[in-house]
């Protein structure tokens, strides 16, 4: 498994997001490398794989899970079977806001777009507007920026504070997300083999594997893992298409000391099927701690 990674010092490089100009893709991936990028669009997740694998762009900025939605399982099939790497993730806070023209009220508003998911996290919001209309559309940004380029009255958008500023909207109403613990979990991309090495190890890595069907083939893995000291922090599984009742689980693992990790991975290796590395790396801009400590003040 190659040691490459992102360093910061390569700034005023494009990244592939989900979505357009001023979605929270573009949020998440200036907040990872820290505003020296150009953005390049992507009406889908697979476009950003498309993008990395034909060089159209060196990185990518991918949504993985939700809090409140939970996990995006295509992107986790994504990951494993196209030649790319997890390089690094983001933590963001999701603060949605109801956009409109500047002069809307919100009794003038009949229909509201956005993304399904961002829909999901504000519909408790709009059953006090039961005549609005909520209508999904690929991107929070792109539900924005069609307001604002077509002077389209009537309509809202469920968007960021930044697509407000972009698009020239006014925000009618401000966190309007159900759940005030809303935090989305971004992974940053690249085409594999391809980042730049860093002097930082890698306290992070994300690996898929399938398991052999027997009693208690899961919880051997979980014993070995805990028994070299690496810290679960995710599990997900997925089935096998054509292996009824069989699954892929994909699984995030944090740890202080790199070579006892690869340890623990040379250990599991007999007790796993078709085993890959997603991508080692260090853990991600805004910790879970610091969301913590955020939501406790």
């Amino acid at each position: 498994m190659s040691m490459k990674r992102y360093e910061n010092e390569h700034q005023s490089c494009q990244i592939a997001i989900q979505g357009g100009v001023a979605s929270f893709h573009e949020i998440a991936s200036r907040k990872f490398f820290d505003n020296g990028i150009s953005i390049l669009p992507c009406q889908t997740f697979e476009d950003i794989i498309l993008a990395l694998t034909e060089d159209r762009a060196p990185y990518g900025c991918f949504a993985i899970e939700n809090t409140v939605a939970g996990s995006i399982l295509q992107n986790y099939a994504l990951l494993k079977e196209n030649p790319v790497e997890i390089i690094g993730e983001v933590y963001l806070k999701i603060t949605q806001n109801l956009l409109a023209l500047p002069g809307q009220r919100i009794e003038d508003i009949s229909e509201v777009h956005s993304h399904h998911m961002a829909i999901a996290q504000c519909r408790q919001f709009f059953k006090d507007y039961p005549w609005i209309k909520l209508v999904e559309s690929v991107d929070t940004a792109i539900s924005a920026r069609e307001i604002s380029e077509g002077r389209i009255t009537g309509r809202g958008a469920i968007a960021s504070h930044l697509a407000a500023q972009t698009f020239l909207l006014e925000i009618l109403a401000e966190g309007i997300e159900t759940n005030k613990r809303n935090f989305t979990r971004f992974l940053i991309l690249a085409k594999k083999g391809s980042a730049q090495p860093t002097d930082k190890a890698p306290d992070k890595a994300s690996l898929c594997f399938s398991l052999m069907h027997q009693t208690g083939s899961l919880s051997k893995i979980l014993s070995v893992i805990a028994f070299y000291d690496i810290n679960l922090t995710k599990i997900q599984s997925l089935p096998i298409l054509g292996r009824e009742w069989q699954y892929f689980f994909y699984v995030d693992v944090a740890f202080a000391d790199y070579a006892r990790y690869r340890q623990c991975l040379a250990a599991i290796a007999p007790l796993v099927d078709d085993m890959h590395i997603l991508g080692e790396y260090i853990h991600g801009v805004d910790t879970l701690e610091t969301i913590h400590q955020t939501l406790t003040k």
